[in-house]
């Protein structure tokens, strides 16, 4: 029979012995740990495209999962998952930096499909160290800081009416999902570098007149942003800043190119509300021109495509020591929102996360546990790696054919 001292000891080595077992687990050289296969979920979401999720599986049968969406060319997407696995094949889960280097040369040439692809597989070691660790990836990013993840719900890929009425409607059912932000894109209709004077002020008024709209439904307790997809030069650009000031926006995204960077630059000395971008650079090197130029007030790295969690968390550290906010882009996956949100809850400048709302009626089914909005937040949970697992049934039937 145990006595007193007896118990005392055994519960004192308990936690010890499932130390010893761990870290003897996460030994870098661990056959266990090494990369070993790839499964890939490709899933039918609606006309402004479809979700990529990448499953990394060990040699030792722990799997991770990450978000490689990006809304066109999905069979470039599909081949350079399969290039990049390769190259991780028989690597260990810790050779993150490795991969960065190795891909980076490939991601420069290629652009954006291979950049989610490499960003996605980054994604799913982040979520294997994770649940090898035991900890919520937030855990490895230095800790989590922020109990809150406020989300803004994204109209724009789910309004197919694009009217001032069309977009008003949609924005009454995000409200109603709890959402007290909401974004649209209403210049998405103006082609790339207009001339006419009299077609830039049609889509101009056009433009104004959606986010008037929906305006009107949210009320002034709540925020709105508007992203411009670069639609404008600096001298309608200015213009249309200016226009804009009545319906105090919360943001103005991207309302010039990024080149020259000097008129994004001109675009937020002048405005009077916050400016943000930055949805499309890849990496530190992407976003350091954005940040020493002061372009913006708000830095929005994608987490499908600026390289992963990683590279998130250090665009995120150099915006910070620039006194600048940092707000995830993400019209993605519930599996992508997860891993932005698992990264900005560690960084002291985070400011909001995007989340597209109402593109399908089974979204949070993709998912397990199913993704939960509550009072326009994301919660994270305390399991393991991201917490998630991907619902293959949901996967399986909407399944692109």
């Amino acid at each position: 029979m145990m006595n007193r001292r007896d118990t005392l000891k055994a519960l004192a080595l308990t936690p010890l012995a499932f130390a010893a077992e761990q870290h003897s687990l996460a030994q870098k050289g661990s056959a266990k740990l090494t990369v070993d296969t790839l499964e890939v979920f490709h899933v039918k979401v609606n006309h402004r495209g479809n979700w990529i999720i990448a499953r990394l599986k060990t040699a030792g049968g722990i799997t991770g999962i990450g978000d490689a969406t990006q809304s066109s060319k999905d069979d470039q997407t599909l081949a350079y998952l399969k290039q990049f696995s390769d190259l991780l094949r028989g690597r260990s889960i810790f050779d993150i930096e490795w991969f960065r280097k190795a891909t980076d040369p490939i991601v420069a040439q290629h652009g954006a499909n291979a950049a989610v692809a490499a960003s996605s597989l980054e994604q799913a070691l982040w979520d294997i160290r994770g649940k090898v660790f035991g900890v919520p990836t937030y855990e490895l990013f230095g800790g989590r800081i922020h109990d809150r993840i406020r989300l803004y719900g994204n109209i724009n890929r789910s309004t197919v009416d694009r009217t001032p009425e069309g977009f008003a409607r949609m924005a009454e059912k995000a409200i109603a999902a709890s959402f007290d932000a909401i974004k649209l894109a209403p210049f998405d209709d103006m082609p790339h570098k207009v001339t006419d004077p009299a077609k830039i002020e049609e889509y101009s008024r056009f433009g104004i007149d959606c986010a008037t709209a929906v305006r009107k439904v949210i009320g002034d307790q709540r925020d709105l942003l508007i992203d411009v997809h670069s639609r404008f030069d600096l001298k309608n650009g200015l213009e249309l800043t200016r226009r804009f000031e009545p319906l105090n926006l919360f943001w103005l995204e991207e309302v010039t190119e990024s080149k020259p960077i000097t008129d994004l630059a001109a675009i937020n000395k002048a405005a009077k509300m916050p400016t943000a971008g930055g949805e499309s650079q890849h990496g530190v090197a992407g976003f350091y021109p954005y940040i020493k130029a002061e372009a913006v007030d708000i830095i929005m790295p994608d987490v499908k495509v600026c390289g992963g969690m990683l590279e998130l968390k250090k665009i995120a550290a150099i915006a910070e020591g620039a006194g600048l906010f940092t707000a995830p882009h993400g019209p993605a996956s519930p599996v992508g929102n997860v891993t932005a949100a698992h990264v900005i809850a560690t960084t002291p400048n985070f400011n909001i996360l995007e989340f597209s709302y109402g593109e399908v009626p089974w979204r949070a089914e993709l998912i397990s546990p199913a993704e939960e909005i509550v009072n326009g937040a994301l919660p994270l949970s305390n399991r393991p790696g991201l917490g998630i697992t991907i619902n293959e049934k949901t996967a399986a039937k909407y399944a692109v054919s």
